[in-house]
């Protein structure tokens, strides 16, 4: 706390006797700093009034008992982590330090956690788990099995104390005593209540049970509140086998209620549900007999007057299979000529067909193919002579007349070719100046040659050369 003071220059100080004077501003900083630090950290609890939420996302409130109130703040960065929705008239138990807005010298709280405070807590997590439960379909009707007409064996999960069990076992034993009853123990209040009924559930619906009751006697919301907890209701969600739920009186609604196929009022109400009353399946056993004797009669006698009328109808089947004798008799004559007309038009087809197959016999065409395969290799060898032989005779007259018009051949007649530094050929006189060098190329060889005059331009000697 030394740090913090030292800033202010000490301003828990003793005022002076010479009536030191502080300013406004000082007073209000001096009280901050000593309600902040005597009074960091507190928990109060009251009821909200004058709620406002500003565009800046703080949140402001009065919290009010019946004899006080006091000014509340909680900014923006606390404000997102309060879950439920925070209205006028809601008990909270609040958490921040107590300061003072210096600015108007008002004296404040400074929160940074808001919960619910008491038994509104329990409503208000209860309402919340409703409407998220909701949003998931677990109250859905569509999803809800209906219960077993006639049980053979039901597990009850369920206190093994208190009066719920007795009750469930007496309604049986009255109504339904041939339905076998498991009891599968657990815990139904107190901190490992929840997590004892979730393994009751799960060990219960791998039972093989044709129903389960979740049952629990009355109490207090407190008392209940294991059958309000979020795992209980998606255990119950999870069950494959059809369940009832029965927890606490008619007046008492838990959370278990909705998720499960069917809810009881009481565990008494759960049992008579899944018992079916002896006495009247005895009643409609006897009825049952008793029209279906009536049946059988009138189908006895409906089948006596079916069986007369058949008799009377009936001939002797001896006639009966001489008809049929004559006709098998008749039928395997028309076959028998059938088959040996099919027969003979076969063979016909046959005949025709070899017919034809031996005149487009393909030897004779083959043989006809290799006499005119020999001529023609006999052919090809002279036809490649001769025709070489006549291309050889054009080569050789393309040659010699190509060495009639073959400059070189010009040149062994005594003449020459001049060519340029760059192997041009030169035509005429005005391609070249006075003293260039030219190339001749002779008939055999080659001379350098300088042009001394092209008679162009005038020539200019000089007097010295």
């Amino acid at each position: 706390m030394t740090g913090r003071l030292s800033m202010h220059n000490d301003p828990f100080a003793r005022l002076g006797l010479d009536r030191d004077v502080l300013s406004v501003s000082q007073l209000n900083g001096r009280a901050r700093l000593l309600l902040e630090d005597v009074f960091a950290q507190v928990w109060v609890e009251g009821e909200i009034s004058n709620l406002a939420r500003p565009a800046s996302g703080h949140v402001y409130f009065t919290l009010k008992d019946a004899q006080a109130q006091v000014r509340c703040a909680l900014f923006r960065q606390h404000a997102t982590r309060v879950r439920q929705a925070l209205k006028d008239g809601l008990a909270v138990r609040v958490r921040g330090k107590v300061s003072l807005f210096e600015g108007r010298g008002d004296y404040q709280l400074i929160l940074d956690n808001v919960e619910p405070a008491g038994d509104g807590a329990l409503r208000l997590a209860f309402e919340a788990l409703k409407e998220k439960l909701t949003g998931e379909g677990l109250f859905a009707s569509e999803r809800k099995r209906p219960l077993p007409p006639h049980p053979q064996r039901i597990g009850i999960v369920s206190s093994p104390s208190g009066a719920v069990i007795r009750d469930i076992i007496s309604v049986f034993r009255r109504r339904a005593p041939q339905v076998r009853l498991t009891l599968i123990p657990t815990a139904v209040q107190g901190r490992d209540a929840t997590a004892q009924i979730v393994r009751a559930l799960q060990l219960a619906d791998r039972g093989g049970f044709d129903a389960l009751i979740l049952a629990r006697g009355g109490g207090s919301l407190e008392d209940l509140w294991c059958f309000n907890e979020e795992a209980v209701a998606r255990a119950v969600a999870a069950c494959q086998t059809p369940i009832a739920s029965a927890v606490g009186h008619e007046t008492d609604v838990s959370i278990s209620d909705f998720v499960a196929d069917v809810r009881a009022p009481t565990p008494s109400a759960a049992a008579e549900l899944l018992a079916p009353d002896s006495s009247d399946l005895q009643l409609r056993l006897d009825s049952l007999r008793r029209r279906l004797l009536l049946r059988m009669r009138d189908q006895l006698a409906r089948a006596r007057l079916r069986l007369d009328g058949t008799t009377r109808r009936l001939r002797h089947p001896g006639e009966r299979l001489r008809q049929h004798a004559q006709r098998l008799d008749d039928l395997d004559l028309r076959l028998r000529r059938a088959f040996q007309q099919r027969l003979s038009a076969r063979h016909d087809q046959l005949g025709r067909l070899d017919a034809r197959l031996t005149a487009q016999h393909p030897g004779r065409l083959l043989s006809l193919l290799r006499q005119r395969l020999d001529s023609l290799a006999e052919r090809l060898p002279r036809a490649a002579r001769l025709q070489l032989r006549q291309q050889r005779q054009r080569l050789e007259g393309l040659a010699q007349t190509l060495h009639v018009v073959s400059p070189l051949a010009t040149l062994g007649r005594g003449y020459s070719i001049l060519l340029d530094e760059r192997g041009q050929a030169i035509r005429r006189a005005a391609q070249t100046q006075p003293g260039q060098k030219l190339s001749a190329r002779l008939g055999e060889g080659e001379l350098t040659v300088r042009v001394e005059d092209n008679h162009l331009t005038p020539v200019t000697l000089s007097l010295l050369d």
